[in-house]
């Protein structure tokens, strides 16, 4: 074969390599498009599967992710089968299941075999190593979470959330600036935090406080306010597309991310991640073609998201942050 044959089969191979993952992910955007717009049930299982698979080419093994959820559940439910909490109200059964999963998740349990063995299911640890997956994107997943037991600001509130969407209970996703945490409602104490990187529930006050956050993003209910089903399967949305950018950092297809995001904020209009995605994506463009519609676009984003509140929280301050909870986990939560 001559150089040029062989250069044109190459580049024929590598053509059909990237659009058979481009495939994947056009596959999750429908998949996750047919819940957002009314034609599906909403399912967030399948849409952080789905979302996870099309990173992975689709590799990411459905009966290993299933099985390994029903793992845990079946965990929490025998768990919960023991008096965990001491609670006198009508919804004793939901906030005792809801003990079990934070117990599950955040401490050392001690499994009785037989007569002569002991196990221990060992607590799930935040990843401080890669915490926003800039050496892997993969550490920002699920499927990942569950076999490692590491995760971070973002896996692990998505999986206490998609484990008491399985086992028939209420919790609710909130954000904060660079995170999120779980919201939960019971009769005795209304509302309150559940912070899964420390193991804790931090007051209102405190996330206000340590947060970064300005008064007008509450105020918008960009953050720390409870989100539906709907919003938090857009999420997956707006990850399919970070996923998509970080996995063909020099051969993304703008259009895409435009295309996930654009649907994103028609099911969840203020979603802050995928604004900033969207302004971003629209200025590569500018600075790429010297389009000036695509700089007015992104000008014009860039000033809604100011007006909403979202203030950039410095690496910095939230390094600081991270080691603070790795250093001191009971500090300043009640």
């Amino acid at each position: 074969m001559t150089k040029t044959g062989f250069l044109i089969c190459f580049l024929f191979i590598v053509n059909k390599a990237f659009a058979q993952a481009d495939k994947f992910y056009y596959t999750s955007y429908n998949k996750i498009d047919s819940m957002l717009t009314g034609k599906k049930e909403l399912n967030l299982k399948e849409a952080i599967f789905s979302t996870e698979n099309a990173y992975f080419d689709g590799n990411l093994s459905r009966y290993k992710f299933e099985n390994s959820l029903q793992q845990f559940t079946s965990f929490i439910k025998s768990l919960s089968t023991n008096k965990l909490i001491s609670y006198n109200h009508t919804d004793f059964y939901s906030v005792n299941t809801h003990a079990a999963i934070f117990r599950m998740m955040t401490d050392t349990i001690p499994i009785h075999v037989s007569d002569t063995t002991l196990l221990y299911h060992l607590p799930f640890q935040y990843n401080f190593d890669d915490y926003a997956g800039k050496k892997e994107w993969s550490n920002m997943f699920v499927s990942t979470l569950m076999v490692t037991r590491k995760g971070n600001c973002h896996s692990l509130p998505l999986f206490y959330k998609l484990l008491t969407e399985e086992l028939g209970e209420k919790s609710w996703l909130a954000l904060a600036p660079n995170h999120a945490y779980i919201k939960l409602h019971n009769q005795a104490d209304g509302w309150y935090n559940v912070e899964l990187t420390s193991g804790q529930f931090p007051t209102d006050v405190w996330i206000k406080a340590s947060g970064y956050i300005h008064t007008d993003a509450i105020r918008n209910g960009i953050y720390m306010d409870t989100l539906s089903l709907k919003a938090t399967v857009a999420i997956c949305m707006t990850d399919l597309a970070e996923g998509y950018k970080h996995k063909f950092t020099s051969t993304y297809k703008p259009e895409f991310i435009l295309q996930c995001c654009n649907r994103t904020l028609e099911a969840f209009p203020d979603y802050i991640n995928a604004l900033l995605l969207k302004a971003e994506t629209l200025f590569e463009m500018f600075t790429k073609t010297k389009n000036e519609d695509y700089y007015r676009k992104a000008e014009n984003l860039y000033s809604h998201i100011h007006q909403l509140g979202y203030r950039k929280m410095p690496e910095k301050m939230y390094l600081e942050w991270l080691q603070s909870i790795k250093e001191h986990p009971d500090a300043h939560y009640q």
